[in-house]
């Protein structure tokens, strides 16, 4: 593959998927320049924060591994330094990677602006060019076409086949359909409502709506901002929100075991 401007790829793990909060604890980044040479640059980062259990079981990264390790502002004009002006690469990093680096950068002091760049973002390029309907599932797993897609009843039958050709895939030799029980269907993210209006982070409610999205705490908005909490009161939220809201006026907003 040619490439004209020098090209930079890279990945980061987190304690979580909040942007504008979780913390970064391993960067890496692979240079390549365009007459063949290749630079890597791989750190390790203290977050200051807890590494929630479920992110230690994805990445194999505990506390103990990032007790020793840098915080990202001790080693952020490094890692600037190191992209320099290169186009930018990765997997899903529009959505992800390149804005928490860009907010990590901006908590550290430093200008960091990945959208002026040009970036090759593979998952999108991927998803734009490969279908991931219904249709080429029952191509992949059972190797035939779906006659009557859209239709309600053949997709629904197809869904049923596809289940089965899964459980003989993944099932390590199993045949009954609970062995697809393992696979985590939902974000590492915790939510305290059926709506997923307020979610956990760090051990406390944060809106997942609104002005204050993920900004403010819920204990920190009744200090901020009580009248907008009592806007929700008045509004059409479910019950469980304004128990919660109206609990939170009190002064009594519960509290979340963060698992490290």
């Amino acid at each position: 593959m040619k490439i004209q401007n020098t090209l930079l790829s890279l990945d980061i793990e987190s304690t979580g998927v909040w942007v504008e909060k979780d913390k970064i604890i391993e960067i890496a980044l692979v240079k390549f320049t365009p007459d063949g040479k290749k630079e890597t640059c791989s750190k390790r980062i203290n977050p200051g924060i807890a590494i929630p259990k479920i992110v230690t079981d994805l990445t194999g990264i505990s506390d103990l591994d990032v007790r020793d390790a840098p915080a990202f502002g001790e080693v952020a004009n490094e890692i600037l330094s190191f992209i320099g002006s290169a186009d930018l690469a990765g997997f899903n990093v529009e959505r992800f990677d390149l804005p928490l680096l860009e907010r990590e950068f901006a908590d550290a002091g430093i200008r960091f602006t990945w959208a002026e760049r040009k970036i090759y973002d593979a998952q999108r390029i991927f998803h734009l060019n490969e279908k991931r309907d219904l249709t080429a599932a029952y191509q992949f797993y059972c190797g035939k076409e779906l006659i009557g897609a859209h239709g309600a009843l053949a997709d629904s039958e197809a869904v049923y086949e596809i289940l089965e050709k899964q459980v003989h895939k993944y099932g390590e030799g199993q045949e009954a359909i609970s062995v697809l029980d393992k696979f985590e269907y939902s974000s590492n993210m915790a939510f305290y409502d059926a709506g997923k209006k307020f979610g956990w982070w760090n051990g406390k409610l944060y809106p997942v709506f609104g002005k204050y999205r993920r900004q403010v705490s819920l204990d920190e908005l009744v200090k901020k901002d009580p009248g907008y909490l009592k806007w929700l009161l008045a509004s059409d939220f479910k019950e469980d929100v304004k128990t919660l809201v109206k609990a939170a006026l009190k002064g009594e907003c519960p509290t979340h075991r963060v698992e490290a």
